[in-house]
């Protein structure tokens, strides 16, 4: 399955959890995916987890299992803010251990879908599982010293957040690059394959490099995570801390 489906590919799958992470009122009042769960953004997000902003295995076991996943369920998820919540969303389930060749965006977020299929408010009713979720410790995620240690070895280091705020204050080295970048305003779904790969090439980001990303609490770099895997990038990290804990901890940072 690919890292990022369409619309049309959801409509056709009847076997993949369709997890929404808008505010519930927004699932309610507005309407949603038919057969869809609400796991709003801000009940997999705190502070007590077991690096930055991940909200530790047994919140996240407790989210899902209310909602009906199990550790074997392929899992589409969708926002309507171009995919970063929702790829937030998909990259802590991996971080627990979710297979991640079953966890796929929605290409365009709700609005894509709602321009070409019915939406429903009715609530979805799932029985409730056993879902076991453990910190995957082998994982992508990196932490501080690692990033470090990457950087001295020759990895691209790579900044996803916009210009100003990469020009008051940056990680020496790193490449900027927007997540927005790779989002077509009209569309609100990904650019074409060939475009996102020419930004990448300009902005010296190969397939074969080891990319370490980073932003400012590991929301925004978790869609262009999900982006590179959808493109092939194979040797990904992920700096869960970002800045929020380079800085805390005393991290130099360049001011262009």
């Amino acid at each position: 399955m690919d890292t990022v489906v369409s619309p049309a590919w959801l409509a056709d799958d009847d076997g993949a959890v369709v997890v929404d992470v808008r505010d519930a009122w927004e699932f309610d009042g507005i309407g949603h995916v038919p057969g869809a769960v609400n796991i709003p953004f801000d009940s997999f997000r705190g502070d007590d987890g077991e690096a930055g902003k991940l909200p530790g295995a047994a919140v996240f076991a407790a989210l899902v299992e209310e909602a009906g996943i199990d550790n074997e369920d392929t899992i589409v998820a969708y926002d309507d803010h171009h995919g970063v919540f929702a790829a937030r969303f998909l990259v802590t389930a991996e971080l627990y251990g979710h297979d991640p060749d079953k966890l796929a965006l929605l290409d365009g977020d709700f609005t894509a879908w709602q321009r070409e299929y019915e939406t429903t408010s009715e609530a979805t009713v799932r029985t409730p599982t056993e879902y076991e979720a453990r910190f995957d410790t082998d994982g992508p995620l990196i932490e501080m010293h690692e990033v470090r240690e990457a950087i001295e070895a020759g990895a691209t280091l790579v900044d996803t957040r916009e210009q100003d705020e990469y020009d008051e204050g940056h990680i020496e080295g790193a490449v900027r690059l927007n997540w927005r970048a790779f989002v077509d305003d009209e569309t609100r779904g990904l650019k074409p394959e060939s475009e996102l790969r020419e930004i990448l090439s300009d902005r010296g980001v190969d397939p074969e490099d080891h990319v370490v990303l980073y932003c400012n609490t590991a929301r925004r770099v978790s869609h262009t995570y999900t982006v590179l895997r959808q493109l092939g990038y194979d040797h990904l990290s992920f700096y869960e801390g970002s800045l929020a804990e380079w800085e805390r901890e005393g991290g130099e940072l360049i001011r262009t």
